[in-house]
């Protein structure tokens, strides 16, 4: 992944770190630091956040592992500074599967700070709760406090976090799910305008928490709805049927030149009929910087792609799409290619489906 670093895989799950993760362990020292001047200190708070963070993977675990028992698998758990993400395949089918999926990674949280309780109560450990800051105080009491902080704020009914889930399966339960996604959006987007003005009076983090409230819950709805426009429409409707093939054996100079003459970006690549590769705009300038304009096609093309059969629903294109982050597909029809089917086109094609339900 782009600007990650894997640093494991566990029960067969990819767990990558985001570069901007190291800005919060620098930022998290230097803080340490200049308030305490302290190695000690300043290890102790790397560790304290260290720690959190693996009970944020711990959480993003519960998604991941609750979403494999409804057969939904995830594509890998990337550490950010503001949290974790679990790349799910695909929204679970039922609404009661996505509310226990969303529900176990603060769930995870609960019982992590039930752990911690437990042990503090054995070993007599506990402080008073007025003695705990997030700089201050027992190590593992903060910890607990921190986990049960987490809690609350996943269950805030806004997407992104996982209570806009919750709220989201809990309605869909009793009305058509694109409009339990609208409702739980606008529900999400009040507390962000509430959140943003609550930040303007008091602390300007809370600014940054309602911008990323507001742009979650904005981007579920349109992609729930997207998804809905796209149900039953067969990719025959909408793939592109004028498009410029390649050869395997052909330079990457004629792909230069039939990106310079058209507005075609990536290419299927066909040998005695076949379909044997994709070459993307990305495999033609890699290409270019490292073997020249002379190298074959079969050189730096996409040997493992993914294809979309003619008579397939444009919902399952666009969700092949989303999982192979790629850009394009080549359309089969009885092993034969007859289109290409990308993101531009079906964002075109549910743009003129909408325009004219609007004229009509």
């Amino acid at each position: 992944m782009k600007w990650s670093w894997k640093i494991g895989t566990f029960a067969g799950i990819d767990v990558y770190l985001h570069t901007t993760f190291f800005l919060l362990i620098g930022w998290i020292a230097i803080s340490y630091w200049i308030a305490q001047n302290s190695i000690a200190a300043v290890v102790s708070g790397v560790g304290f956040i260290l720690a959190l963070f693996g009970s944020v993977v711990l959480h993003e675990y519960g998604h991941a592992l609750t979403a494999r028992k409804y057969g939904v698998k995830t594509r890998d758990i990337t550490l950010y500074p503001i949290g974790g993400v679990a790349s799910l395949e695909r929204i679970p089918d039922e609404p009661r599967q996505e509310f226990w999926v969303a529900l176990a990674g603060p769930a995870v949280n609960v019982v992590i700070a039930a752990v911690l309780f437990i042990w503090l109560s054995i070993t007599s450990a506990m402080e008073p709760l007025s003695s705990i800051s997030l700089t201050g105080g027992s190590f593992i009491e903060r910890l607990m406090v921190t986990n049960l902080i987490l809690v609350g704020f996943n269950l805030i009914p806004a997407f992104p976090m996982d209570g806009g889930r919750i709220l989201r399966s809990l309605l869909a339960m009793r009305m058509e799910y694109t409009s339990a996604t609208s409702v739980a959006a606008s529900i999400g987007q009040g507390f962000a305008f509430l959140f943003g003005f609550i930040g303007l009076f008091t602390n300007p983090f809370l600014l940054f928490i309602a911008f990323f409230v507001w742009i979650g819950a904005a981007n579920e709805s349109r992609m729930v709805q997207m998804k809905s426009a796209l149900s039953g429409i067969p990719v025959s409707r909408a793939m592109l049927t004028h498009y410029q093939a390649i050869g395997p054996e052909e330079p990457l100079s004629n792909a230069v030149e039939h990106i310079l003459s058209g507005s075609q970006q990536d290419f299927p690549v066909v040998e005695d009929g076949k379909v044997v590769g994709v070459l993307t705009k990305g495999n033609i300038f890699r290409g270019l910087k490292q073997y020249g304009d002379g190298a074959k096609v079969a050189q730096v093309m996409e040997k493992d792609f993914v294809i979309a059969d003619s008579h397939e629903m444009l919902e399952t294109a666009f969700a092949h799409l989303q999982d192979c982050g790629c850009h394009t597909l080549p359309v089969l029809h009885q092993n034969q290619l007859v289109g290409l089917v990308t993101m531009d086109n079906i964002g075109e094609f549910i743009r003129i489906q909408s325009t004219l339900k609007t004229a009509a």
